[in-house]
């Protein structure tokens, strides 16, 4: 396998500055808009769960469910409406992505930011007063565009905003908040089940408007960053923003880079075009592939039907929601991992070990539930011991994730491309991740329903096919100035065909690399 690439930023020189409690705290409220994408996973395979939501909006859907006893376990839920509720969000959030890309460029980051949070307080709150589907629909649709501005500008945000030495630390910040909100809803949906009156799915849905406030509100108190304020000709507040979450006045080197991408980019005129050049072949292959990738793991099948899958197998209402409560404590605590080793191991590492360990954990959680249920998905009883091993795996899978796929299908993407389409960059890997997130989610019921316990193979072959991906073609951007980024592509030994010198470099000062052994990352 071709050796990594491993940046040396200057023989050792270094941009100046630290790790200030300034920029700490901006990053974590940046971070905070995560909540709304993780409320919103968390919350809906929940709700859909729930008796009273089924019999008011998807009364079919339940006669359904409560017939199937006796019958095929793997079909009980499969409804084209019910996976149009879930899934609409993500269709509405491919659509806005298109749009988010201009927005972030022309008025900056925080605006878009705040923009996603106003968006999604208005979903939240048609949802929560919703009396039929359509209203339902309209609502998501509504939360869909605030996830799109979200996904795109916050991840841009963390990553001009940080420390190139942090980045990837204070860049996963995103997916803590992610696996936080996916947690909090899974509480809520537990306790909210167990209301009387038959509104706790109201309660649930009405909820997301707070973590929609929270990044609205703390989107006015953040600056923006100094490469946004730079390609919009506010070069001395970039300058004075720069110091402060730099925590030094030697920025001269930074900013001076800084203008010189911007001047780059002040050439491009036509990003989206531009963006399908020969020189960003392979940033735009990783803004593709890695989205697309990520939500073939599996993940969003996990996430979004943990509950209804724990149904499936055999357990309670109140034990299956309290299993989801599970498995987001899991995915919380392997994130800190991840944080705690993103920028030490580095990316290559990260994903080659968390796919090896989904890959493992989706063939045996394949094999129980086939060797349960069979082809005919014929209920049994199912023992205690049985369903226990069932979330082991499942646990051990999405820890996997959260250490690899989860936080690196955010990071690497928004950290990749120049300047000049950044945005546009982001904009495709969000688009596509929607799309993508949308086809699984809309796909998923009907494939458990036809592929059975198949489903779960399916996924792990997607898996080994994304690990040796990454071991073949993506390149260590640990450490990396993401000014500097393009350096990494003309030192690969695939994509250096496709860029020539000039793309590698970005500024004033000369960047060297040195090369990591394949031995760093064996295929097995």
């Amino acid at each position: 396998m071709a050796a990594a690439a491993v940046v040396d930023v200057g023989q050792g020189r270094e941009y100046s500055g630290r790790l200030t409690l300034y920029v700490f705290l901006t990053c974590a409220v940046a971070a905070t808009g995560g909540l709304i994408i993780g409320y919103d996973i968390g919350i809906s395979g929940g709700v859909t769960s729930m008796d009273t939501f089924l019999q008011q909006f998807f009364p079919s859907v339940y006669r359904k469910a409560q017939t199937a006893r006796g019958g095929s376990q793997y079909c009980k839920f499969d409804s084209q409406l019910l996976t149009a509720f879930t899934s609409s969000l993500y269709l509405a959030a491919l659509v806005a992505s298109f749009f988010v890309a201009s927005v972030a460029r022309s008025l900056g980051r925080k605006w878009s930011m705040f923009g996603g949070g106003v968006s999604f307080l208005a979903g939240a709150a048609l949802n929560a007063a919703a009396q039929n589907v359509a209203t339902l629909i309209v609502g998501r649709v509504l939360l869909g565009v605030g996830v799109g501005f979200a996904g795109l500008s916050i991840p841009i945000y963390l990553s001009e905003m940080a420390p190139h030495r942090l980045r990837g630390t204070l860049n996963i910040g995103l997916q803590l908040m992610i696996t936080v909100g996916i947690f909090a809803a899974s509480l809520i949906n537990y306790g909210a089940a167990k209301i009387n009156g038959g509104w706790g799915w109201r309660l649930s849905l009405g909820l997301a408007a707070v973590p929609a406030g929270i990044i609205t509100v703390g989107s006015l108190f953040l600056p923006d960053t100094p490469s946004s304020l730079i390609s919009r000709g506010r070069h001395e507040q970039a300058r004075l923003v720069l110091r402060r979450i730099r925590g030094t006045d030697d920025v001269a080197d930074e900013y001076g880079d800084l203008v010189a991408a911007s001047e780059a980019a002040g050439a491009v005129k036509r990003p989206w075009r531009d963006i399908l050049e020969r020189r960003y072949r392979p940033q735009l292959a990783m803004a593709v592939l890695v989205p697309f990738f990520q939500q073939l793991t599996g993940i969003n099948v996990i996430m979004f039907y943990a509950p209804v899958l724990f149904k499936t197998i055999g357990l309670g209402g109140d034990a299956s929601l309290m299993s989801a409560v599970i498995t987001g404590l899991v995915n919380i605590a392997a994130t800190f991992v991840s944080i705690a080793a993103v920028d030490r191991l580095g990316r290559r590492k990260l994903f080659f070990q968390g796919g090896c360990q989904m890959l493992v954990c989706q063939v045996i959680i394949g094999t129980l539930i086939g060797v349960k249920f069979g082809a005919a998905g014929v209920d049994e009883a199912v023992p205690k011991s049985f369903a226990v091993a069932i979330l082991v795996f499942i646990c051990a899978y999405v820890a996997g994730f959260a250490w690899s796929w989860g936080p690196l299908g955010i990071l690497v993407p928004s950290e990749v491309f120049p300047l000049e389409v950044r945005p546009a960059g982001q904009g495709v890997s969000v688009a596509v991740n929607m799309l993508c997130t949308f086809a699984v989610a809309q796909a998923f019921l009907p494939m458990l329903c036809h592929m059975r316990f198949g489903l779960f193979y399916f996924f792990g072959g997607w898996v080994a096919v994304m690990t040796l991906f990454v071991a073949a073609f993506l390149p260590e951007t640990k450490g990396v100035p993401i000014e500097k980024m393009g350096v990494v592509w003309r030192t690969h030994w695939f994509w250096q065909r496709f860029v020539t010198d000039n793309d590698g470099h970005v500024g004033h000062r000369d960047t060297e690399m040195t090369y990591g052994k394949a031995s760093d990352i064996v295929v097995c």
